[in-house]
């Protein structure tokens, strides 16, 4: 292989080394996968599930209410929920109705089961601390949720979930 050869490979190849970085960087720190496991989002994320997840975010914005995120849990594991409680909020269900501040909210989106009736004080807090979120599962009687663990700290969340990816159709 005479010389120009091989700077054409060497050129070809920093392309590729390149373009490889690039890749790495976004799905580091940018854009990753999120498989839904178990059912404590059903109807709405459904198990086996992949989503885009947006890890950029929430670095920029702060997360509203109603938002679908992944949480990084104490157990190293990620899950999915939505954010129902902003910091500052006061947070109560009655009824299976959920108050916020004192004013009755109305949830515009599906969810399974009744919610049971709780309010902050049972995190001895009357309302969500300063950089933390209070999260529920949309299958309110098979999640794992805050009413299990708590607030959840701002940085323990990972990012948004964007849109669904697999199945290309949902079932």
């Amino acid at each position: 292989m005479d010389t120009r050869g091989i700077k054409e490979l060497a050129k070809d190849g920093a392309k590729y080394i390149g373009i490889t970085i690039i890749v790495l960087i976004l799905f580091i720190y940018i854009v990753s996968f999120q498989q839904v496991i178990g059912p404590s989002m059903e109807p709405n994320y459904i198990e086996g599930d992949i989503y885009v997840l947006n890890k950029i975010k929430y670095k920029i914005f702060d997360p509203k209410r109603f938002e679908v995120v992944v949480v990084d849990s104490k157990d190293s594991k990620y899950m999915i929920k939505r954010i129902i409680g902003l910091p500052g909020d006061t947070l109560e269900y009655k009824d299976n109705e959920l108050y916020i501040n004192g004013e009755k909210i109305k949830e515009d989106f599906k969810r399974t089961g009744s919610t049971e009736d709780f309010t902050l004080e049972k995190f001895e807090s009357l309302t969500i601390p300063e950089n933390n979120y209070f999260v529920l599962g949309d299958n309110r009687e098979n999640s794992k949720d805050s009413r299990t663990f708590g607030f959840v700290s701002k940085n323990k969340i990972v990012g948004k979930v964007e849109f669904r990816i697999w199945p290309l159709v949902k079932k």
